[in-house]
């Protein structure tokens, strides 16, 4: 999964320019729950609803609540000032 691209995709408002992938990968496992990990790099990569209820075991609607409040978060300036590098 290609973290720059997808956080590009959701963030609205980005000053500076994202840290390398590994890096990203590292704030957002730091930043979201387990749960709004796992589905936002599920729903990155472009798995179906059924296959995320699978792995992470919930309803359609947590799922979707999961994914919707970890965009919310990508949002939150705290949060982009730690995925951006001012190099």
């Amino acid at each position: 999964m290609n973290f720059t691209e997808s956080l590009l995709k959701h963030i609205d408002k980005l000053v500076g320019t994202l840290r390398p992938e590994d890096e990203l990968q590292e704030v957002l496992k730091r930043k979201f729950t387990k749960k709004e990990y796992k589905v936002f790099v599920a729903f990155e990569e472009g798995k179906s609803l059924d296959e995320i209820k699978t792995l992470i075991k919930d309803d359609d609607d947590k799922i979707n609540e999961h994914y919707k409040v970890a965009k919310k978060k990508l949002n939150q300036e705290k949060i982009k000032k730690e995925l951006v590098s001012f190099e």
